[in-house]
C-alpha cells in the first residue's frame, strides 16, 4: 500500500538532457530518457504516478462508485442485438446476432438457422431456439487482462469462423479459426494486423505491419496448409500508404486497399482464382484519392478528382492489366453545395450512399440503373447521428441504419431499398435509475448553436442538457473537441453522459476545423500549415460559451482524446484562464518529437497531416510554435488529467508522462490544482476491455471531471 508521502507528494522524475537539433534549432529535452518502458525505473515512476493520482482524488472514491451504479442500473444488461441475415453458398440461411449477460464482460457471438428474411427472431434478450454459440467473448478472456476482437468473419459456406484477437493492447493479433461442427480450433498466424478475411472457402487473406506498425503486406493463406508456405500477395513501399484486404459483396473479388492521406489506389483478385496475380484499378496519381466497391463486372468509385468532396462513379472491369482506366469512370453523382461523398455500398439493385450534409451525416438510396436519382433520407431530428450497416447479401431489398442522437438511444432502422420506408427494429433500452426514475427524452434538451471563430468562421456546436439545468452562466460545462484527421465527432446518445447532465452539467461537442463536419475544406483549414485554427476554434467556442451564459470558466472543463489530447495540451497553453480542468485522453502533446521520428509508427504516414519537419524548416517551426511539450509556459494552468496505455501503440505512454513532470515545474498553481496522469498498465489506444473495467475507467474519469466542474454532488440534480 502506498505510503503517505506517495499520494501527497508528485513523483519527479530525473532530468537527463538530451539536445536535438534541426534546421539550426536546439531543443533540450531532459525527459526523452523515460521512452524505454523496459527499464524499470520508467515503470515505477508510472506506478508512482498512478499511487499519486489515486491519493489526489480518494475523495472521490464515493462518487465513482455511485456513477459506476448509474451506468449499471441504466443498462440492460443481458441484451440481444438485431440479428443480421446471411445466405451462403451452401443455401443454408441464418440470422446473426450478439448478446451480452448479466455479470459477464463479453458479448456471446450466435447465430439461429433462418427460412426468411421477413422472420425476425424475438429480440426480447437472452437465447434463441436452436442458437449456436459461435464465439463467447468471456471464454476467451479467460485469463487474460486485455481481450479486444479485430476481426470476426464467417466462411462463404458458414462451416468456419475467422477471427483475430489482441491480447496486450497493442493492437497486434492473433488470427484463429474454428471449424463450427465440431469446434475445433487451430492458430493461423501471431503477431498481424486486425485485418484478416476469406477469399473464398479455402482461402484467406490477412495484413501484416512493418517495424513502424504500418500495415504493409497482404498474405494468402490456404487452409490446412503450414502457415510458414503463406504467399506474399502484395507490398506497399511507400511508407505514407497503409493497405487493408476484404471482400467484395457478391464475393466477387478480394480488394486490397492502399490509401494514404491524401492518395488512393485498389487492387483485385478474383475469388474464383485467389492465386492470381492482383489487377491494378487505374494507376496511383498524386491527390487522387478513390476508394472501390465491387461487384462482378463494375466497380463503383467514390473519387476527388473533380469536387473536393468527392462525387461518385461507375466502371467496367475490363479484361486488361488495369481492371478500370481513370478514362473509363463515368460519373453518376455529384456533390450539392453542403454536400460530402464520402461511401458507397452496391447491391444487386441499389446503391447506397453515406457522407454529409450542412453538417450532419446524411445517407442517400438510388436504383443502381439511375444512381443521379439519389435523394437523401430524413430524419425527424435537429441533431443526429446515422450510418448504414452494411447487409451481408448482395440481393437483399433493404438494409439496416444505426441511428441515435444525443437524447435518443441508439436505434437500429430496417430501410427498404425501393421506398426509403423506415422502420425502427429495436431501440437500446435505458431502465429506471432509482432516484430518477424512467428515462424520458423530454427531460433533456438537444440544439446546435454557432460560436464565432476569431476569423469570422461560424463553428458549429452540438450542446444537450437536462431541461431544468439553467443557462445563467452558472452551470458546469463539459466542452469535448478533435479536429483532425477530416474526422467528424458522432452527435450519439450515451448513458455514461446522463450522469453527467444529472450533475448539473451540459456538455458540448465543438466541431472545429481540422475535422469533416463540414466537407473537405472544413479539414483543409485545420491541418498542415492551418492546423493551429483547431486550437483557436475550441479557444472561441469556449469564450463564446462564457460569453452567451451558458457557463463560467472557474466551471468548464475541457476534454479531447488522442489528437484531441494534442488539442488539450494546446489550449491549456493558449487560454488556461479558460478552464477548471483539462481531461487530455491518450495525449498527442509531444507531437514534433513523435513527427521528427520516421522509426516510430505511424510517423511518415503522419506528414501529410502535419507536414514533415524533418526537411521542411517552415513545417518545423510551425509544429514547434504549438505542440503543447514545447510550449509550456509558467503561468497558472488548469487542474489537469491526462489517461494513458502502457502498451498503446498510437500515442506513446511517454508524450503525457513527459508533459505532466514538466507541467508541474512550469504550472504556478500546481499545489490548489493537482496534475495527474494515470495510466493503465495493461491497455492499449482504446483503454481497458469489459464492460464493467471500462464503466470503471468512466466513473473514475468522470468523477474527476464532476468535482473539477465545481458542481460535484453524488446527489445529481433533482429531477
Amino acid at each position: 500500500m502506498p505510503d503517505r508521502d506517495s499520494v501527497l507528494t508528485p513523483p519527479v522524475a530525473d532530468r537527463r538532457p538530451v539536445e536535438r537539433t534541426h534546421h539550426g534549432d536546439t531543443f533540450v529535452d531532459p525527459y526523452e530518457w523515460l521512452r524505454d518502458k523496459e527499464n524499470p525505473e520508467v515503470i515505477s515512476l508510472l506506478e508512482a504516478e498512478n499511487a499519486y493520482a489515486e491519493g489526489q482524488t480518494a475523495h472521490l472514491a464515493g462518487l465513482r462508485a455511485s456513477l459506476f451504479d448509474d451506468y449499471k442500473a441504466r443498462t440492460q444488461e443481458t441484451d440481444l442485438s438485431v440479428p443480421s441475415y446471411e445466405t451462403h453458398t451452401t443455401g443454408q440461411a441464418y440470422w446473426y446476432y450478439s448478446r451480452t449477460i448479466e455479470g459477464k464482460d463479453y458479448p456471446l457471438w450466435c447465430r439461429v438457422p433462418a427460412s426468411s428474411q421477413d422472420e425476425v427472431p424475438d429480440l426480447t434478450g437472452g437465447s434463441l431456439p436452436g442458437e449456436q454459440v459461435l464465439l463467447d467473448g468471456n471464454v476467451e478472456a479467460e485469463g487474460e487482462k486485455f481481450f479486444s476482437l479485430g476481426a470476426l468473419e464467417v466462411s462463404p459456406d458458414g462451416s468456419r469462423l475467422l477471427w483475430a484477437v489482441d491480447n496486450s493492447g497493442d493492437e497486434r493479433y492473433d488470427v484463429k479459426l474454428r471449424q463450427l461442427a465440431d469446434g475445433s480450433t487451430t492458430s493461423i498466424q501471431r503477431g498481424i494486423a486486425a485485418n484478416v478475411t476469406f477469399g473464398n472457402d479455402e482461402w484467406l487473406f490477412y495484413t501484416t505491419v512493418d517495424e513502424a506498425w504500418r500495415p504493409h503486406q497482404v498474405w494468402r493463406h490456404r487452409l490446412g496448409s503450414d502457415p510458414a508456405s503463406d504467399a506474399l500477395v502484395h507490398q506497399e513501399d511507400d511508407e505514407r500508404f497503409w493497405l487493408w484486404v476484404g471482400t467484395s459483396r457478391d464475393r466477387s473479388w478480394v480488394v486490397l486497399t492502399l490509401g494514404s492521406k491524401l492518395t488512393g489506389e485498389a487492387r483485385l483478385v478474383p475469388t474464383a482464382d485467389p492465386t492470381a496475380t492482383p489487377r491494378l484499378v487505374t494507376p496511383r496519381r498524386e491527390g487522387l484519392d478513390y476508394q472501390v466497391e465491387a461487384t462482378a463486372e463494375r466497380l463503383w468509385i467514390i473519387h476527388n478528382d473533380r469536387h473536393p468532396d468527392f462525387e461518385l462513379a461507375c466502371a467496367p472491369i475490363s479484361d486488361g492489366e488495369v481492371a478500370a482506366p481513370f478514362d473509363t469512370w463515368v460519373s453518376v453523382l455529384e456533390p450539392r453545395p453542403g454536400e460530402r461523398i464520402s461511401e458507397v455500398e452496391a447491391y444487386a439493385d441499389h446503391v447506397v450512399v453515406e457522407g454529409r450534409r450542412e453538417g450532419l451525416p446524411a445517407v442517400w438510396i438510388a436504383p443502381a440503373s439511375d444512381p443521379a436519382s439519389a435523394e437523401p433520407l430524413a430524419f425527424e431530428e435537429p441533431l443526429y447521428e446515422v450510418s448504414s450497416s452494411a447487409h451481408a447479401d448482395f440481393t437483399t431489398d433493404r438494409i439496416r441504419l444505426n441511428y441515435t442522437s444525443m437524447v435518443t438511444p441508439h436505434q437500429v432502422r430496417e430501410v427498404r431499398l425501393d421506398t426509403g420506408v423506415q422502420t425502427v427494429l429495436k431501440q437500446t433500452p435505458v431502465l429506471d435509475h432509482p432516484r430518477f426514475g424512467p428515462y424520458n427524452p423530454a427531460d433533456y434538451v438537444q440544439e446546435r448553436a454557432w460560436a464565432t471563430a476569431g476569423d469570422g468562421t461560424r463553428i458549429p456546436l452540438s450542446i444537450v442538457r437536462r431541461a431544468t439545468t439553467p443557462v445563467d452562466a452558472s452551470a458546469p460545462l463539459v466542452l469535448y473537441g478533435y479536429g483532425s484527421y477530416e474526422a467528424s465527432m458522432p452527435i450519439r446518445f450515451s448513458v455514461p453522459r446522463l450522469s453527467l447532465l444529472d450533475h448539473g452539467f451540459i456538455y458540448v461537442i465543438t466541431h472545429i476545423r481540422g475535422g469533416g463536419e463540414m466537407g473537405r475544406a472544413w479539414y483543409e483549414e485545420g491541418k498542415l500549415l492551418a492546423k493551429t485554427n483547431t486550437f483557436t476554434d475550441f479557444v472561441d467556442s469556449a469564450r463564446w460559451l462564457v460569453d452567451n451564459g451558458w457557463t463560467s470558466p472557474d466551471r468548464m472543463v475541457a476534454e479531447g482524446g488522442s489528437a484531441g489530447g494534442l488539442l488539450m495540451g494546446a489550449v491549456a497553453n493558449l487560454a488556461p484562464e479558460l478552464f477548471a480542468g483539462v481531461h487530455a485522453a491518450v495525449p498527442f502533446v509531444d507531437a514534433l518529437t513523435t513527427i521528427l521520428n520516421p522509426d516510430l509508427p505511424l510517423t511518415v504516414t503522419e506528414w501529410e497531416e502535419w507536414g514533415n519537419p524533418l526537411e521542411d524548416a517552415e513545417v518545423y517551426a510551425y509544429m514547434k510554435s504549438y505542440s503543447p511539450y514545447e510550449n509550456l509556459r509558467e503561468v497558472a494552468y488548469p487542474a489537469i488529467l491526462a489517461t494513458t496505455g502502457l502498451n498503446d501503440t498510437r500515442v506513446y505512454y511517454v508524450e503525457p508522462l513527459k508533459w505532466v513532470q514538466e507541467l508541474r515545474r512550469t504550472s504556478h498553481w500546481g499545489g490548489q490544482n493537482p496534475i495527474l496522469l494515470r495510466t493503465e498498465m495493461v491497455a492499449g489506444h482504446a483503454g481497458v476491455t469489459g464492460r464493467y473495467e471500462k464503466w470503471r475507467e468512466l466513473a473514475w474519469e468522470m468523477a474527476w471531471i464532476i468535482d473539477r466542474g465545481g458542481r460535484g454532488r453524488a446527489e445529481g440534480v433533482q429531477s
